[in-house]
């Protein structure tokens, strides 16, 4: 009763803080990437030099629990700045405007993690790669999801395609022998993190992971294959949104490349087209092909369908709300607040788990396992974990199985 009673404390305290600065998930908004941003005004932050805490910062700090790694980043801000340019090799020196710049924009997102850290204390939130980005920043350089107006009209869209294509129609899977936990890594499905680098091609890693596990599935055989194809040669548009058209760096979305890659005849490696990270001419060459998609599935928007999807046709490309994934740093991520109809982020599911302890929710909680593309020195070796049910920003609502071709010429076995 007495731990009950400090919960309910403690969540008094988080509301008392964090709601002023965050909004609800029905604040009707669209999935602009600005939409769910800052916690933190970076405008007021830049315009001044002073980085001392403030009475308000103090309250935050006190709220975390002892000993979090915040609590002295953000009380010895310059010496925790310092360990992050020499840990991810960032280079100021150059320039002391922008060298206090980054270091005040580092400060405010030590903060908007704080806050984010009493929505999500099943998580663990601090420094990462990303600290001296604003929000704004990340969004532009490291998402790269098309907007889609809701999660609804993903859904959609993604239908749409699927029938324009001759994609499979949507089927639910038998789910009674289902195993408890599951991880294609194990199983031998799923490539080395990856790195998009600063070009918004999440799209792009999240489909070809996708079709990356669908190969191995069809041939045994694991293959690296190339994301740079696809930025540089796949413009293919959406058939209901017909502006939402892949771009490059620019954006796009996965059932984009799926058909492109159908079209196209194929996807070559790694290897023989490697990555670049930014736009350049397209350099595909038909007769070295390495993979081909068959088709498509749409996943019905059940936590069960989406298990069984992922058992039978290997890792699942999915969107997501990423905006609270730049302070990540390991553990179960269920965020109390996370829009879930402002869709960002391409990722690759590869699996599911449980017993990840929820504090918010007093209780065990389920997760996804999701395969990032932002280098393994992000989060849990490049993965994130996150709360599997009640679509969880966003995860259920942008969902497809992709089917590769196996080596006789026909599609992996849909029944």
């Amino acid at each position: 009763m007495a731990g009950l009673l400090r919960y309910v404390l403690l969540l008094a305290l988080v509301l008392l803080i964090v709601v002023p600065f965050a909004r609800s998930d029905d604040d009707g908004s669209d999935n602009r990437v600005e939409s769910d941003n800052p916690l933190v005004e970076y405008d007021n932050l830049l315009e001044s030099d002073n980085i001392v805490g403030s009475t308000e910062e103090n309250h935050l700090l006190s709220a975390l629990p002892a000993r979090h790694p915040l609590i002295g980043a953000l009380r010895s801000t310059e010496e925790h700045f310092a360990r992050f340019i020499h840990r991810f090799n960032k280079s100021y020196a150059a320039d002391l405007r922008q060298y206090r710049a980054r270091l005040r924009i580092f400060r405010a997102n030590l903060l908007r993690a704080a806050q984010i850290q009493l929505q999500d204390p099943s998580a663990e939130h601090g420094v990462t790669p990303f600290s001296d980005l604003t929000p704004e920043e990340f969004a532009k350089t490291h998402l790269g999801l098309l907007p889609v107006n809701s999660a609804k009209s993903a859904r959609s869209s993604l239908l749409e395609s699927l029938k324009a294509e001759g994609g499979l129609e949507r089927s639910e899977l038998p789910t009674g022998d289902l195993p408890s936990e599951f991880d294609w890594r194990e199983k031998g499905a799923v490539t080395g993190v990856k790195n998009q680098g600063m070009c918004g091609s999440c799209y792009a890693f999240s489909a070809v992971g996708a079709l990356e596990g669908a190969h191995y599935l069809a041939t045994g055989e694991l293959l690296n294959l190339s994301e740079q194809q696809i930025v540089d040669c796949d413009h293919n548009c959406d058939p209901k949104e017909k502006e939402a058209c892949d771009s490059g760096c620019g954006g796009g979305l996965m059932n984009n490349v799926f058909r492109y890659i159908q079209k196209a005849g194929g996807l070559q490696t790694e290897q023989e087209y490697g990555y670049t990270g930014r736009e350049g001419r397209c350099q595909f060459d038909s007769g070295r092909v390495a993979a081909r998609v068959e088709s498509f599935v749409e996943v019905p928007q059940k936590d069960d369908q989406m298990q069984a999807h992922l058992v039978k046709y290997g890792p699942l490309a999915v969107a997501l709300n990423a905006n609270w994934m730049q302070s990540y740093v390991k553990g179960v991520s269920c965020p109390l607040l996370c829009n879930r109809h402002a869709l960002n982020h391409g990722v690759l599911m590869v699996g599911y788990g449980s017993h990840g302890f929820s504090p918010a929710r007093l209780r065990y909680k389920d997760y996804w396992v999701i395969k990032n593309s932002w280098g393994s020195s992000w989060g849990e070796q490049g993965y994130y974990k996150l709360c599997r049910g009640k679509d969880e920003c966003g995860i259920d609502s942008y969902v497809s199985a992709v089917v590769a071709v196996n080596p006789a010429g026909e599609g992996l076995a849909t029944e």
